[in-house]
């Protein structure tokens, strides 16, 4: 995948389905893709019957690989498997992700250019344990990362913790209980900083020291760190992780703007 020119080509969605009241995956059919590392993104670009084009980035959520895609049996999801799938929320006054979300249907076609990113990316031949933080949509190249270790059946020990507003705000929670139970190798810790599911054992707070420190790997198994969220969140995770001893060089971030 070195060398290789990114160029736009025209996707056809093959289906779109909501994660959450606000979000919505689609599923790409793109001719010629390359294949693409977990943890990177695409470009897309809408142009209107004016010529006016909008152009937004958004995280891979599907785990697909060339290597990959040569070793996926029957039993693993479509998202496993060879499709590009992104996970769109949407912003109020955006000017991509409310087309995204409330207008495309199947069958359309959208202009996508990618994949992009090679710092913050997971391969399945990495052999550390695995932290990964997300707040919000920032859970999209971290699922990515799940699932391409699941189609590769690394033994690689990951724990997500994941922070999110309200239950009905989490993107994939369904796969991610079903998977942490199938997969004694994956932990998942939800944290709720508005609304908690009814029993839940705490109150609504947002991620800190103790969280990390309870749910994280300890600095001293080195283990591969990746935050990804609002530009705020991702700024206390680190900073988080940093204090409690891991290596800088082992903490990988990405962030959006949107709180």
């Amino acid at each position: 995948m070195k060398n290789r020119k990114v160029i736009w080509r025209a996707a056809t969605v093959t289906e779109a389905r909501w994660e959450t009241p606000t979000a919505r995956t689609l599923v790409l059919d793109i001719p010629d893709w390359p294949g693409h590392l977990a943890g990177q993104h695409v470009d897309i670009r809408l142009t209107a019957e004016d010529g006016y084009q909008a152009q937004r980035s958004y995280s891979i959520a599907s785990a697909w690989s060339p290597a990959a895609a040569r070793t996926a049996s029957d039993d693993e999801t479509a998202s496993d498997r060879g499709t590009v799938e992104i996970s769109v929320q949407r912003l109020e006054d955006g000017e991509v992700s409310p087309y995204l979300t409330d207008v495309v249907e199947a069958g359309d076609q959208i202009e996508v250019r990618g994949p992009i990113g090679g710092w913050f990316v997971w391969r399945p031949e990495a052999t550390a344990p695995v932290v990964l933080v997300a707040g919000g949509s920032g859970m999209v190249p971290l699922m990515a990362m799940i699932r391409a270790r699941g189609l590769a059946g690394g033994r690689q020990p990951f724990r997500l913790i994941y922070s999110v507003r309200t239950p009905a705000d989490a993107l994939y929670a369904d796969e991610l209980r079903r998977r942490a139970v199938s997969d004694p190798g994956l932990d998942v810790r939800f944290v709720y900083t508005r609304e908690t599911p009814e029993g839940w054992p705490v109150p609504p707070k947002r991620i800190d020291v103790a969280t990390i420190n309870s749910y994280g790997w300890p600095a001293d198994f080195a283990p591969d760190c990746f935050v990804c969220g609002p530009n705020t969140f991702v700024e206390t995770a680190a900073d988080i992780l940093v204090a409690l001893g891991h290596d800088p060089k082992l903490i990988r971030t990405e962030r959006f703007g949107g709180a």
